[in-house]
Protein backbone atom coordinates (compact mmCIF):
# COMPACT_ATOMS: atom_id res chain seq x y z
CA UNK A 1 0.00 0.00 0.00
CA UNK A 2 2.84 2.38 0.86
CA UNK A 3 4.46 1.89 -2.53
CA UNK A 4 1.19 2.48 -4.37
CA UNK A 5 0.43 5.57 -2.31
CA UNK A 6 3.90 7.05 -2.83
CA UNK A 7 3.54 6.45 -6.58
CA UNK A 8 0.13 8.11 -6.70
CA UNK A 9 1.24 11.15 -4.72
CA UNK A 10 4.42 11.44 -6.79
CA UNK A 11 2.35 11.26 -9.97
CA UNK A 12 0.14 14.15 -8.86
CA UNK A 13 2.85 16.24 -7.17
CA UNK A 14 4.35 18.00 -10.24
CA UNK A 15 0.97 19.40 -11.29
CA UNK A 16 0.15 20.69 -7.84
CA UNK A 17 3.66 22.13 -7.54
CA UNK A 18 3.26 24.09 -10.78
CA UNK A 19 -0.24 25.37 -10.06
CA UNK A 20 -0.03 25.83 -6.29
CA UNK A 21 -3.57 24.43 -6.13
CA UNK A 22 -4.85 22.71 -3.01
CA UNK A 23 -3.97 18.97 -3.36
CA UNK A 24 -7.52 17.67 -3.00
CA UNK A 25 -7.04 14.42 -4.90
CA UNK A 26 -3.82 13.55 -3.07
CA UNK A 27 -5.36 14.16 0.34
CA UNK A 28 -8.34 12.03 -0.64
CA UNK A 29 -5.89 9.19 -1.36
CA UNK A 30 -4.26 9.65 2.06
CA UNK A 31 -7.70 9.69 3.69
CA UNK A 32 -8.79 6.52 1.88
CA UNK A 33 -5.62 4.82 3.11
CA UNK A 34 -6.75 5.62 6.67
CA UNK A 35 -3.64 7.63 7.47
CA UNK A 36 -5.21 10.97 8.43
CA UNK A 37 -6.74 9.40 11.54
CA UNK A 38 -3.91 6.99 12.40
CA UNK A 39 -3.19 8.86 15.64
CA UNK A 40 -6.76 8.89 16.95
CA UNK A 41 -6.57 7.41 20.45
CA UNK A 42 -7.84 3.93 21.25
CA UNK A 43 -10.26 5.47 23.76
CA UNK A 44 -12.03 6.93 20.71
CA UNK A 45 -11.88 3.72 18.69
CA UNK A 46 -8.71 4.69 16.82
CA UNK A 47 -5.50 2.77 16.40
CA UNK A 48 -3.49 5.22 18.49
CA UNK A 49 -0.35 5.42 16.35
CA UNK A 50 2.62 6.49 18.42
CA UNK A 51 5.47 8.84 17.57
CA UNK A 52 7.49 6.25 15.66
CA UNK A 53 4.56 5.12 13.52
CA UNK A 54 3.63 8.75 12.85
CA UNK A 55 7.21 9.45 11.80
CA UNK A 56 7.13 6.49 9.42
CA UNK A 57 3.81 7.60 7.95
CA UNK A 58 5.17 11.09 7.26
CA UNK A 59 8.42 9.65 5.90
CA UNK A 60 6.31 7.66 3.43
CA UNK A 61 4.11 10.62 2.46
CA UNK A 62 7.15 12.87 2.19
CA UNK A 63 8.57 10.61 -0.51
CA UNK A 64 5.42 11.14 -2.55
CA UNK A 65 4.54 14.79 -1.92
CA UNK A 66 5.81 16.70 1.13
CA UNK A 67 3.13 19.38 0.73
CA UNK A 68 0.50 16.71 1.29
CA UNK A 69 2.58 15.20 4.09
CA UNK A 70 2.81 18.53 5.92
CA UNK A 71 -0.94 19.11 5.72
CA UNK A 72 -1.48 15.58 7.05
CA UNK A 73 1.12 16.12 9.79
CA UNK A 74 -0.91 18.93 11.35
CA UNK A 75 -4.05 16.81 11.55
CA UNK A 76 -2.13 13.81 12.89
CA UNK A 77 -0.57 16.01 15.57
CA UNK A 78 -4.00 17.29 16.64
CA UNK A 79 -5.35 13.77 17.13
CA UNK A 80 -2.14 12.71 18.88
CA UNK A 81 -2.40 15.54 21.42
CA UNK A 82 -6.04 14.71 22.05
CA UNK A 83 -5.15 11.05 22.61
CA UNK A 84 -2.41 11.95 25.08
CA UNK A 85 -4.37 14.58 26.99
CA UNK A 86 -8.03 15.16 26.06
CA UNK A 87 -8.74 18.87 25.88
CA UNK A 88 -11.36 19.32 23.17
CA UNK A 89 -14.97 19.52 24.36
CA UNK A 90 -16.37 15.99 24.01
CA UNK A 91 -19.14 16.92 21.58
CA UNK A 92 -16.79 18.84 19.31
CA UNK A 93 -14.22 16.08 19.12
CA UNK A 94 -16.95 13.53 18.42
CA UNK A 95 -18.08 15.82 15.60
CA UNK A 96 -14.54 15.94 14.20
CA UNK A 97 -14.28 12.15 14.29
CA UNK A 98 -17.62 11.82 12.50
CA UNK A 99 -16.45 14.23 9.81
CA UNK A 100 -13.21 12.26 9.52
CA UNK A 101 -15.14 9.10 8.61
CA UNK A 102 -16.75 10.81 5.65
CA UNK A 103 -13.95 12.94 4.22
CA UNK A 104 -10.48 14.35 4.94
CA UNK A 105 -11.32 16.47 8.01
CA UNK A 106 -8.20 18.60 8.29
CA UNK A 107 -7.18 20.57 11.37
CA UNK A 108 -4.37 23.01 12.00
CA UNK A 109 -3.26 25.68 14.42
CA UNK A 110 -3.25 29.33 13.35
CA UNK A 111 -0.52 30.88 15.49
CA UNK A 112 2.08 32.85 13.50
CA UNK A 113 1.28 36.54 12.97
CA UNK A 114 2.67 39.28 10.69
CA UNK A 115 3.98 41.43 13.54
CA UNK A 116 4.75 38.77 16.13
CA UNK A 117 6.33 36.17 13.89
CA UNK A 118 6.61 32.66 15.28
CA UNK A 119 5.39 32.13 18.85
CA UNK A 120 8.44 29.91 19.30
CA UNK A 121 10.30 33.14 20.06
CA UNK A 122 7.77 34.35 22.61
CA UNK A 123 5.27 37.20 22.62
CA UNK A 124 1.57 37.98 22.99
CA UNK A 125 -0.69 37.37 19.96
CA UNK A 126 -2.31 40.47 18.44
CA UNK A 127 -5.36 38.42 17.41
CA UNK A 128 -8.12 39.42 19.80
CA UNK A 129 -11.08 37.54 21.22
CA UNK A 130 -13.78 39.97 22.31
CA UNK A 131 -16.29 38.72 24.87
CA UNK A 132 -19.88 38.67 23.58
CA UNK A 133 -23.21 37.62 25.04
CA UNK A 134 -22.94 34.08 23.66
CA UNK A 135 -19.21 33.58 23.46
CA UNK A 136 -16.35 35.30 21.67
CA UNK A 137 -15.74 37.35 18.56
CA UNK A 138 -12.28 36.67 17.11
CA UNK A 139 -10.42 39.11 14.87
CA UNK A 140 -6.86 39.09 13.57
CA UNK A 141 -4.53 37.83 10.87
CA UNK A 142 -2.45 34.66 10.94
CA UNK A 143 0.36 33.66 8.58
CA UNK A 144 1.61 30.32 7.26
CA UNK A 145 -1.58 28.40 8.07
CA UNK A 146 -0.79 25.13 6.29
CA UNK A 147 -3.75 23.66 4.44
CA UNK A 148 -5.79 26.82 5.04
CA UNK A 149 -8.32 26.51 2.23
CA UNK A 150 -9.11 22.90 3.09
CA UNK A 151 -9.29 23.02 6.88
CA UNK A 152 -12.35 21.74 8.68
CA UNK A 153 -11.13 23.49 11.85
CA UNK A 154 -8.80 26.39 12.58
CA UNK A 155 -7.25 26.37 16.06
CA UNK A 156 -6.77 30.11 16.51
CA UNK A 157 -4.36 31.37 19.17
CA UNK A 158 -5.68 34.66 20.51
CA UNK A 159 -5.65 37.09 23.42
CA UNK A 160 -8.86 38.02 25.22
CA UNK A 161 -9.90 41.65 25.60
CA UNK A 162 -10.45 41.22 29.35
CA UNK A 163 -8.94 43.68 31.86
CA UNK A 164 -6.42 40.96 32.68
CA UNK A 165 -5.83 39.34 29.28
CA UNK A 166 -5.74 35.60 28.86
CA UNK A 167 -4.50 33.61 25.90
CA UNK A 168 -6.07 30.46 24.54
CA UNK A 169 -6.98 28.47 21.46
CA UNK A 170 -10.34 29.17 19.86
CA UNK A 171 -11.86 26.31 17.85
CA UNK A 172 -13.20 27.83 14.65
CA UNK A 173 -15.03 25.76 11.99
CA UNK A 174 -13.49 26.28 8.57
CA UNK A 175 -16.79 27.39 7.02
CA UNK A 176 -17.46 30.13 9.59
CA UNK A 177 -18.46 33.56 8.21
CA UNK A 178 -15.70 36.14 8.46
CA UNK A 179 -12.75 33.93 7.41
CA UNK A 180 -10.77 35.11 4.39
CA UNK A 181 -7.50 34.05 2.78
CA UNK A 182 -5.75 37.41 2.43
CA UNK A 183 -2.29 36.53 1.15
CA UNK A 184 -1.62 33.38 -0.82
CA UNK A 185 1.40 31.17 -0.24
CA UNK A 186 3.99 31.76 -2.98
CA UNK A 187 7.23 30.25 -1.73
CA UNK A 188 10.18 28.38 -3.16
CA UNK A 189 9.13 24.98 -1.78
CA UNK A 190 6.06 23.07 -0.62
CA UNK A 191 4.08 25.09 -3.13
CA UNK A 192 0.95 22.94 -2.76
CA UNK A 193 0.83 23.16 1.05
CA UNK A 194 -1.64 26.04 0.99
CA UNK A 195 0.17 27.79 3.84
CA UNK A 196 -1.69 31.04 3.27
CA UNK A 197 -2.30 34.07 5.45
CA UNK A 198 -5.81 34.01 6.91
CA UNK A 199 -7.74 36.95 8.31
CA UNK A 200 -10.52 36.45 10.87
CA UNK A 201 -13.01 39.31 10.97
CA UNK A 202 -15.38 39.23 13.94
CA UNK A 203 -15.70 35.45 13.69
CA UNK A 204 -18.25 34.24 16.23
CA UNK A 205 -17.10 31.41 18.48
CA UNK A 206 -19.40 29.84 21.10
CA UNK A 207 -18.21 30.15 24.69
CA UNK A 208 -17.45 26.44 25.04
CA UNK A 209 -15.25 26.33 21.89
CA UNK A 210 -12.12 27.65 23.56
CA UNK A 211 -9.40 25.58 25.21
CA UNK A 212 -6.42 26.34 27.38
CA UNK A 213 -7.36 29.85 28.45
CA UNK A 214 -4.70 31.02 30.86
CA UNK A 215 -3.26 34.36 32.04
CA UNK A 216 -0.44 35.45 29.78
CA UNK A 217 2.97 34.56 31.16
CA UNK A 218 5.51 31.74 31.13
CA UNK A 219 2.74 29.13 31.29
CA UNK A 220 1.27 30.49 28.06
CA UNK A 221 4.55 30.56 26.14
CA UNK A 222 5.36 27.87 23.62
CA UNK A 223 7.66 25.25 25.11
CA UNK A 224 10.20 24.50 22.40
CA UNK A 225 11.63 21.62 24.42
CA UNK A 226 8.37 19.75 24.84
CA UNK A 227 7.46 19.13 21.21
CA UNK A 228 9.43 15.94 20.52
CA UNK A 229 6.29 14.12 19.40
CA UNK A 230 6.03 16.64 16.53
CA UNK A 231 9.71 17.49 15.92
CA UNK A 232 10.75 13.94 15.07
CA UNK A 233 7.87 13.15 12.68
CA UNK A 234 8.52 16.45 10.87
CA UNK A 235 12.19 15.52 10.56
CA UNK A 236 11.10 12.16 9.12
CA UNK A 237 8.90 13.93 6.57
CA UNK A 238 11.85 15.81 5.11
CA UNK A 239 14.05 12.73 5.19
CA UNK A 240 11.34 11.24 2.97
CA UNK A 241 11.98 14.09 0.52
CA UNK A 242 15.69 13.31 0.61
CA UNK A 243 15.00 9.61 -0.02
CA UNK A 244 12.91 10.56 -3.07
CA UNK A 245 15.81 12.68 -4.33
CA UNK A 246 18.18 9.78 -3.71
CA UNK A 247 15.92 7.49 -5.73
CA UNK A 248 16.03 9.83 -8.71
CA UNK A 249 19.79 10.17 -8.33
CA UNK A 250 20.18 6.37 -8.50
CA UNK A 251 17.90 6.12 -11.53
CA UNK A 252 19.85 8.83 -13.33
CA UNK A 253 23.16 7.17 -12.49
CA UNK A 254 22.05 3.85 -13.96
CA UNK A 255 20.42 5.32 -17.07
CA UNK A 256 22.99 7.97 -18.01
CA UNK A 257 25.53 6.52 -20.44
CA UNK A 258 27.88 9.22 -21.82
CA UNK A 259 29.27 8.47 -25.26
CA UNK A 260 32.84 8.86 -24.04
CA UNK A 261 32.30 6.29 -21.27
CA UNK A 262 30.24 3.63 -22.94
CA UNK A 263 28.71 2.54 -19.63
CA UNK A 264 26.41 4.02 -16.95
CA UNK A 265 27.89 6.71 -14.72
CA UNK A 266 26.78 4.55 -11.76
CA UNK A 267 29.95 2.53 -12.39
CA UNK A 268 32.26 5.53 -11.96
CA UNK A 269 34.11 6.10 -8.73
CA UNK A 270 32.77 9.64 -8.48
CA UNK A 271 29.12 8.55 -8.49
CA UNK A 272 29.70 5.58 -6.21
CA UNK A 273 31.50 7.74 -3.64
CA UNK A 274 28.71 10.34 -3.66
CA UNK A 275 26.06 7.62 -3.45
CA UNK A 276 27.85 6.30 -0.38
CA UNK A 277 27.97 9.71 1.28
CA UNK A 278 24.27 10.30 0.62
CA UNK A 279 23.36 6.91 2.08
CA UNK A 280 25.44 7.51 5.21
CA UNK A 281 23.82 10.91 5.74
CA UNK A 282 20.28 9.60 5.38
CA UNK A 283 20.68 6.28 7.19
CA UNK A 284 22.29 7.90 10.22
CA UNK A 285 19.62 10.59 10.37
CA UNK A 286 16.86 7.99 10.16
CA UNK A 287 18.46 6.03 12.99
CA UNK A 288 18.41 9.14 15.16
CA UNK A 289 14.83 10.05 14.26
CA UNK A 290 13.16 6.64 14.36
CA UNK A 291 15.26 5.48 17.29
CA UNK A 292 14.38 8.59 19.27
CA UNK A 293 10.71 8.20 18.38
CA UNK A 294 10.74 4.60 19.60
CA UNK A 295 12.27 5.73 22.91
CA UNK A 296 9.52 8.32 23.35
CA UNK A 297 6.89 5.66 22.71
CA UNK A 298 8.58 3.45 25.30
CA UNK A 299 8.48 6.28 27.88
CA UNK A 300 12.26 6.17 28.16
CA UNK A 301 12.90 8.87 30.76
CA UNK A 302 16.59 8.96 29.83
CA UNK A 303 15.65 10.37 26.41
CA UNK A 304 15.54 14.14 26.86
CA UNK A 305 13.75 16.86 24.90
CA UNK A 306 17.18 18.23 24.00
CA UNK A 307 18.08 14.92 22.38
CA UNK A 308 14.94 15.12 20.27
CA UNK A 309 15.80 18.67 19.24
CA UNK A 310 19.29 17.54 18.33
CA UNK A 311 17.97 14.64 16.25
CA UNK A 312 15.65 16.98 14.38
CA UNK A 313 18.46 19.49 13.79
CA UNK A 314 20.89 16.88 12.45
CA UNK A 315 18.19 15.26 10.32
CA UNK A 316 17.46 18.61 8.69
CA UNK A 317 21.15 19.21 8.04
CA UNK A 318 21.70 15.73 6.66
CA UNK A 319 18.62 15.84 4.42
CA UNK A 320 19.55 19.20 2.92
CA UNK A 321 23.15 18.13 2.40
CA UNK A 322 22.17 14.83 0.76
CA UNK A 323 19.96 16.53 -1.82
CA UNK A 324 22.59 19.21 -2.47
CA UNK A 325 25.15 16.49 -3.21
CA UNK A 326 22.83 14.82 -5.71
CA UNK A 327 22.07 18.11 -7.48
CA UNK A 328 25.72 19.14 -7.55
CA UNK A 329 26.87 15.88 -9.13
CA UNK A 330 24.16 15.90 -11.81
CA UNK A 331 24.88 19.52 -12.74
CA UNK A 332 22.40 21.15 -15.12
CA UNK A 333 20.13 18.08 -15.31
CA UNK A 334 19.75 18.27 -11.53
CA UNK A 335 18.19 21.72 -11.81
CA UNK A 336 15.99 21.03 -14.81
CA UNK A 337 12.29 21.58 -14.24
CA UNK A 338 11.36 18.43 -16.15
CA UNK A 339 12.61 16.05 -13.45
CA UNK A 340 11.66 15.70 -9.80
CA UNK A 341 15.11 16.41 -8.32
CA UNK A 342 14.72 20.15 -8.85
CA UNK A 343 11.44 20.05 -6.90
CA UNK A 344 12.98 17.94 -4.14
CA UNK A 345 15.82 20.47 -3.88
CA UNK A 346 13.30 23.29 -3.39
CA UNK A 347 11.11 21.33 -0.97
CA UNK A 348 13.97 20.20 1.29
CA UNK A 349 14.87 23.84 1.98
CA UNK A 350 11.63 24.15 3.98
CA UNK A 351 12.72 21.63 6.61
CA UNK A 352 14.98 23.87 8.71
CA UNK A 353 12.42 26.70 8.58
CA UNK A 354 9.99 24.94 10.92
CA UNK A 355 9.96 26.17 14.50
CA UNK A 356 11.97 25.88 16.57
CA UNK A 357 14.67 26.93 14.14
CA UNK A 358 18.29 25.94 14.53
CA UNK A 359 19.41 28.86 16.71
CA UNK A 360 16.60 28.27 19.20
CA UNK A 361 17.30 24.54 19.29
CA UNK A 362 21.02 25.04 19.81
CA UNK A 363 20.33 27.53 22.61
CA UNK A 364 18.15 24.98 24.43
CA UNK A 365 20.65 22.17 23.86
CA UNK A 366 23.59 24.31 24.93
CA UNK A 367 21.83 25.58 28.03
CA UNK A 368 21.12 22.02 29.10
CA UNK A 369 24.70 20.96 28.34
CA UNK A 370 26.14 23.77 30.45
CA UNK A 371 23.67 23.22 33.27
CA UNK A 372 23.02 19.46 33.45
Amino acid sequence: MATDLISRLAELAPGYDRSGAFPTESLRAVHEAGLLTATVGDRYGGRGAGVEETARILHTLGQGDPSVALIAAMTLATHSRQAAQPHWPDELYARLLKESEERPALVNHARVEPELGSPARGGLPATRARRTTDGWSVSGTKRFVTGAEGLAWFLVWATTDEPEPRVGTFLVPGDSPGIEITDRWDQLGLRASGSHSVTFREVEVPYEQVIGLTPYGPAAEQDNRAGASLHLPLAALYLGVARAAQSFFHTFAHERVPANLGHPVARTERFRRTAGEIEVLLASAEQLVFGGAARIDADDTAYTPEQALGARLLADRHGVRAVELAVRLLGNPGLARDNPLERHFRDIQCGPVHAPQEDISLLAIGTKALNP
